[in-house]
C-alpha cells in the first residue's frame, strides 16, 4: 500500500495520494494542497492518478482543485450528491488492485464521505486524532448526526483500521475508541461535565472539554433547552479560563 500525505501550512488540511503500490493506478483524497509534493510522489512512484475523491465541499479541502484538474485533465472527481461541488456521485469502484468504498458520515456536512480501502479510512472532518468534527460550519447538520456517524459507523470498523483524517495526525479506530474524550463519554466510561460556561454570550453547560487537531480545544456543550452542540473551544468562555 502506498499512501502519501501533504498538509497545508495554514489550514493544516491533509491531502492524500493512494495506490496499491508503485506503478499502479491511484487516486487523491481531497485537494487542500499543497499538491506539488503529491504530484512529485506520483511521478516518482509511477502512479497514474485516475480519480479525485472529495470528502466534502469546504474551501480548505477543495482550494487546490484547479491544480489537480490542470495536472490530470482526465481525472474523475467523485463526491456525495449532497455536497455542492462539481463532481459525479461516488459509487464503490476498483482502482488498480484496490477496492475503494465509502461510508456516509453526516454531521460536519450533510454529504460527508469517509473513504475506505482495506485497513484504512480517510475520515475528512468527521474524526480526528483525539477529537471530532464540529457541527457549526457551513452545510453542517446536527450533533445527533455526527455522534451516530462516529459511534454507529466509524467505531464499527476493525479497531486496527488506520485513520487518515482531514487535518493533522493519523490515528487508529482502536486508539480513538480508548482515548478520545468525546467517545469515552459516549461509551459511558467517563462522566459528563456540568460546568456552567458562556458560548458566544449564551449560557450553556460544558459536557466535554476536548482536544482539537490544531492544538486548541473542541467542546461539547448543552444548551438550556437540552440541545447538544459541538463547538470550537475558542467560542467557550470558562470562568476558570
Amino acid at each position: 500500500m502506498l499512501i502519501e500525505r501533504s498538509m497545508s501550512d495554514g489550514f493544516l488540511t491533509n491531502t492524500y495520494l493512494v495506490a496499491s503500490g508503485p506503478g499502479a493506478p491511484g487516486f487523491l483524497v481531497d485537494a487542500g494542497g499543497p499538491m506539488d509534493p503529491l504530484f512529485q510522489a506520483a511521478e516518482r512512484h509511477g502512479v497514474a492518478v485516475t480519480h479525485l475523491l472529495l470528502t466534502h465541499h469546504h474551501h480548505d479541502h477543495v482550494c487546490d482543485l484547479d491544480a489537480v484538474t490542470q495536472r490530470y485533465p482526465d481525472v474523475v472527481i467523485l463526491a456525495h450528491p449532497d455536497e455542492p461541488v462539481d463532481a459525479e456521485p461516488f459509487a464503490p469502484l476498483q482502482i488498480g488492485d484496490l477496492p475503494v468504498d465509502a461510508v456516509h458520515t453526516p454531521g460536519h456536512t450533510a454529504g460527508m464521505l469517509n473513504f475506505t480501502v482495506p485497513g484504512h479510512v480517510f475520515t475528512g472532518d468527521t474524526l480526528f486524532k483525539n477529537s471530532i468534527g464540529g457541527v457549526r460550519a457551513p452545510g453542517s447538520t446536527s450533533y445527533a448526526d455526527i455522534k451516530a456517524s462516529i459511534m454507529d459507523t466509524l467505531m464499527g470498523l476493525d479497531h486496527a483500521t488506520e485513520v487518515h483524517p482531514g487535518h493533522t495526525d493519523p490515528t487508529t479506530i482502536g486508539d480513538e475508541w480508548e482515548h478520545n474524550a468525546f467517545i469515552r463519554v459516549w461509551r459511558g466510561l467517563d462522566p459528563e461535565g456540568d460546568e456552567p460556561v458562556t458560548v458566544q454570550g449564551e449560557p450553556a453547560t460544558l459536557v466535554v472539554w476536548g482536544d482539537d487537531y490544531d492544538g486548541g480545544h473542541k467542546a461539547w456543550v448543552r444548551w438550556p433547552d437540552g440541545r447538544d452542540d459541538i463547538v470550537p473551544g475558542s467560542r467557550v468562555q470558562r470562568e476558570a479560563g
